[in-house]
């Protein structure tokens, strides 16, 4: 311990911890944990209390959500093409320059964005665009998720990552994690959200987590394209969908036994492993998980924590933080979301690409004995477009293991253009387009053995 720490205020490795210190550690992690990883059965639906928030808000809102999100759209080309043209003093520095100070590509995403919710909402244009399985899935049922859901997310977020609790589990898991997925402990809390909440949710801390300095370009982009797992919610919507809800303890089995397996290995091989271990440039490395007090685990790990709680922002600036997260998110994610999704729609609906890409899939799904190969290929590879249309396509099978094995391929696939792709691509973690192709294809490769083995064998 440092003098300038012990000067602050920070306890010494044998000093008793400051009982304001604990609290600041515990009530918002407590907090946080109740709001984001501990699931709640409500009826037959299970969910987490930030999605309970966002179906609140959701319910209240209803019809009016679609509009609500043209506008953002349109609020979010305006503000951009001002700051472009007129480059206004509140916007040459910081966080508002990064949001609408962009390169010509992103103005073109925006704008995109914004003619296909106008072109669907007002039904106006062609058909591959205004189509309810195209725009229309973004518009009506994509789009008043991500608002309420990223809404609570942007706000709520500071509760498990700013005030200790990442500190706290990513020392209690540091050896584990370093030796299975060669990545920090801290890294847990984003599979841990992911499962019990949203994939969106654990791609923001990874995003967030990387620009603050607490994980490398390496690790944010493996964590980001690999712990990303779909929830517990979704997967119950999932399996219901494609009529195997009756499998869903199994079905969930397979897709964490599988995915675990491919994160193990999509991370030690290219294009990620080739990924640089470099912090984000403009605050550098912010973090060091190896122990350097001669303390017990559980204590180093509770220092850690109430360090960083005593460090933590104050009211005003958390808020003025979540105020920034939600311009951010509303104003630059969702207008990409929407571009890339429906563009990604477009193509699986209305063109034969995904077909004739899933041809080779043919022999592959023969050798590994799932009936209707044929039906089954292009369910396969549709899911990088939107991680539900594999189920779209999977209702048109007979056979109750093509299904399943489709469903759980579905989870593990993970890379998707309509939501985590679109994601990523905006966050500074730095991952190309073509580097989510490969590991789409990675885990595809890597998990659909895995499925299929685990179904003949245990299952069917």
């Amino acid at each position: 311990m440092s003098y300038s720490q012990a000067k602050s205020g920070e306890p010494t490795s044998s000093a008793p911890i400051p009982r304001h210190h604990l609290l600041k550690f515990l009530i918002p992690s407590v907090i946080g944990v109740l709001l984001f990883l501990i699931p709640f059965q409500i009826g037959d639906s299970v969910n987490i209390g930030m999605g309970l928030m966002a179906d609140g808000l959701q319910s209240l809102l209803g019809d009016a959500l679609p509009a609500i999100a043209m506008v953002v759209l349109l609020m979010s080309v305006a503000v951009t093409l001002y700051v472009k043209a007129a480059k206004p003093a509140w916007a040459q520095d910081g966080h508002f320059k990064d949001m609408f100070d962009v390169g010509a590509i992103w103005v073109v995403m925006r704008l995109l964005g914004a003619v296909f919710v106008v072109m669907t909402y007002f039904q106006i244009g062609p058909e591959f665009v205004t189509a309810s399985f195209t725009g229309g899935v973004m518009l009506n049922d994509l789009a008043p998720v991500l608002l309420t859901f990223f809404f609570f997310a942007a706000i709520l977020l500071p509760f498990l990552v700013e005030f200790g609790f990442m500190e706290f589990i990513g020392s209690i898991v540091r050896k584990p994690f370093r030796v299975i997925f060669n990545l920090p402990g801290r890294s847990a809390i984003d599979a841990t959200a992911s499962w019990m909440g949203s994939g969106t949710v654990g791609v923001l801390i990874t995003a967030q987590q990387y620009e603050q300095g607490y994980y490398n370009g390496r690790e944010a982009s493996v964590i980001a394209t690999n712990f990303s797992v779909a929830s517990i919610a979704f997967s119950l919507l999932v399996t219901n969908f494609v009529g195997i809800n009756h499998l869903f303890v199994p079905f969930y089995f397979t897709v964490v036994v599988s995915g675990l397996i491919a994160a193990v290995v999509v991370a030690r091989i290219p294009p990620l492993s080739l990924k640089s271990n470099d912090y984000y440039e403009p605050v550098g490395c912010q973090i060091s998980e190896e122990r350097t007090e001669n303390v017990g685990l559980f204590r180093y790990s509770l220092l850690q924590a109430t360090r960083r709680a005593a460090g933590a922002p104050g009211p005003q600036a958390l808020v003025k933080l979540a105020l920034i997260n939600v311009i951010d998110i509303f104003l630059t994610l969702l207008p990409l979301v929407f571009a890339i999704g429906t563009l990604a729609l477009i193509l699986a609906e209305f063109t034969p690409l995904f077909t004739w890409l899933s041809y080779p899939m043919v022999p592959v799904l023969e050798l590994l004995r799932i009936p209707e190969a044929q039906a089954a290929a292009p369910a396969t590879l549709v899911g990088f477009a939107d991680m539900f249309l594999p189920a779209v396509l999977a209702t048109n099978i007979e056979s109750e293991l093509t299904r399943f094995v489709i469903a759980c391929l579905s989870m593990t696939q993970l890379v998707y253009m309509s939501e985590i792709g679109a994601l990523l691509l905006k966050s500074k973690i730095p991952i190309k387009f073509w580097e989510l192709v490969v590991v789409f294809l990675l885990r595809t490769a890597i998990t659909l053995p895995i499925i299929a083995f685990m179904a003949h064998t245990f299952f069917f």
